[in-house]
C-alpha cells in the first residue's frame, strides 16, 4: 500500500484497503475558514435534529477571508461563528488577522503525520506534504458525519505519480513548476485520484516549497495529493506538530501507480497562469509586456516569508512603477513578525508597497484588492477565475514571487531573469 492507503486503512480500522473500496474513517481534524464554517453551522442547526458535536477539540475555525468585516452582515456572520464556538466548547478559533487558514493550522501544530484531515476549503490537500491524508468535503458531509460523528466516508482513490527530475534554471521556482504541473496534467486529468509528487526534484525541496504541489491538487480534479514522507517530513513534524507521538506512513517498496507523468524541470522557464483558469499556463515570455495595475504577494500559495524576502530584495532601494498598487499580505502572524524583525516590511513600505494584515489577502475580494473592469492583477494567489477578485472582466495572472516583484517594478508582466 502507499501512504494514502495506509492512513485510510488505519482510520477505518482495517488491515488494508484497495482503490475503489468505500470506507468510513475517523477524522483527526476538521478545518474551516470563516465562510465555510458559517455554512456548516447552518446545516447543523437548521437541517439536522438534535445534533451534537462529537469532539470540539477536533474542529478549527480560521477567519481569513473576512479578516476585517466591511459590512454589518459580514460582521454578524463572524459573530455567529464565535457564539457557536463558545456554546459548543470549540477552542481552536483563529480570529481575523491570524493568517491564511492552512498556514495557521500548520503553525499551530494541530496536525501530525499519519492523520486524516478534512476541510471545506478546496486547498485542504496541502497537508499531504506533511505525511497526512487531507481532502476537501462538502458542508453537509462536514456537519452530518464530521461534526456529529467525528467521521468521514471516502472511496479509496487510485494513485498516479508525477515524477520530477532535472535541475531548474536560475529564476525558476517551485511555484513555477507547480503551476506548469497543473497545465501538464490538465484541469480534469486526475479526477478523484491521489497524486503523488515525487522524484529527485521534489526530494530536494524544503517543506515550504513541497506544500505548493499537494495544495494545487484540486486544480487537476484530484481527491488528494501527497509527498512520500522522508527525513525532512519527520524533522518538520518534530519542530511544528503539537503531537508528542505520531506514526509516519510511507509507501511500500515497488508501489504501483495507475499512471506516471515525468517532468524535466530543467526545460522550464518561469510560468504564468493566465485568465480565465489556473490551467491556462504559459511561459512568461509569451505574456511579457502585459500591463498590470495590481501586484500582490499573498494568499494560500503566497505570503510566505521566502516570498516577502524575494519581493523585498527586488524592491530594495527602488520604487514600484507609477500606477501599480503593490499589496503584501503575510500568510501568518509569525511570518509578519519575522518580516518586521528582518526589516523587510520597512523596505517594502519605502518602495511604495501597502502592507495588509495576515489573511487570505484579496482572495474573493472580501476585504481588499477588488479590481475594476479594465484592471489587471498579477499575484501569488491560487485562483484567477473571472469575478473572483472583482469585476468579471478584470484579468488576473498567477505567478511566482519573483515574477510578481519584477512586474511590480516594470509596470508590466516581466521575466524575473531579465
Amino acid at each position: 500500500m502507499n501512504m494514502v492507503e495506509k492512513i485510510l486503512a488505519r482510520g477505518a480500522g482495517k488491515k488494508e484497503v484497495s482503490p475503489g473500496d468505500v470506507i468510513v474513517a475517523r477524522v483527526d481534524l476538521m478545518v474551516m475558514h470563516d465562510l465555510s464554517s458559517n455554512f456548516v453551522i447552518r446545516v447543523l442547526e437548521n437541517e439536522m435534529t438534535n445534533a451534537v458535536i462529537a469532539d470540539p477539540s477536533r474542529i478549527a475555525f480560521v477567519f481569513d477571508h473576512n479578516f476585517s468585516p466591511a459590512t454589518e452582515q459580514a460582521a454578524e456572520t463572524l459573530a455567529s461563528v464565535r457564539r457557536f464556538a463558545a456554546r459548543h466548547g470549540i477552542r481552536n478559533v483563529f480570529d481575523g488577522g491570524t493568517g491564511s487558514v492552512h498556514h495557521c493550522i500548520i503553525e499551530s501544530g494541530l496536525w501530525a503525520p499519519g492523520q486524516i484531515i478534512i476541510g471545506c476549503d478546496s486547498h485542504t490537500p496541502i497537508y499531504g506534504a506533511l505525511g497526512v491524508f487531507a481532502t476537501g468535503v462538502g458542508n453537509n458531509s462536514m456537519a452530518a458525519l464530521g461534526f456529529s460523528q467525528g467521521l468521514a466516508w471516502f472511496r479509496v482513490p487510485e494513485t498516479m505519480q508525477v515524477y520530477f527530475y532535472g535541475q531548474p534554471q536560475a529564476g525558476v521556482s517551485a511555484r513555477d513548476v507547480s503551476q506548469y504541473t497543473v497545465s501538464r496534467i490538465g484541469e480534469d486529468g486526475a479526477v478523484y485520484k491521489a497524486v503523488e509528487y515525487g522524484g529527485p526534484y521534489i526530494q530536494a525541496l524544503d517543506i515550504e516549497d513541497r506544500i505548493l504541489f499537494p495544495l494545487m491538487s484540486i486544480d487537476v480534479g484530484a481527491k488528494c495529493g501527497y509527498v512520500n514522507p522522508d527525513f525532512k517530513t519527520l524533522a518538520f513534524a518534530k519542530a511544528h506538530s503539537a503531537a508528542k507521538e505520531f506514526e509516519i506512513f510511507g509507501n511500500d517498496p515497488r508501489t504501483a501507480y495507475a499512471e506516471v507523468i515525468e517532468i524535466d524541470v530543467s526545460k522550464l522557464e518561469p510560468q504564468v497562469a493566465c485568465p480565465p483558469t489556473v490551467g491556462n499556463v504559459k511561459p512568461v515570455s509569451e505574456v511579457a509586456g502585459t500591463e498590470v495595475n495590481v501586484a500582490e504577494i499573498g494568499g494560500s500559495t503566497g505570503g510566505r516569508l521566502s516570498d516577502i524576502r524575494t519581493l523585498a530584495a527586488c524592491l530594495n532601494g527602488r520604487k514600484v512603477a507609477r500606477g501599480v498598487r503593490v499589496q503584501v499580505v503575510p500568510a501568518s502572524r509569525n511570518i509578519y513578525r519575522s518580516a518586521l524583525r528582518e526589516g523587510l516590511l520597512e523596505t517594502l513600505f519605502e518602495a511604495g508597497a501597502n502592507i495588509f494584515p495576515p489573511s487570505a489577502g484579496s482572495n474573493q475580494a472580501l476585504n481588499m484588492g477588488a479590481l475594476a473592469q479594465d484592471e489587471v492583477m498579477i499575484s501569488t494567489q491560487a485562483r484567477n477565475f473571472p469575478g473572483r477578485n472583482g469585476h468579471p472582466k478584470a484579468r488576473h495572472y498567477l505567478a511566482s514571487a519573483a515574477t510578481v516583484a519584477a512586474s511590480a517594478l516594470a509596470g508590466r508582466i516581466t521575466d524575473p531573469r531579465a
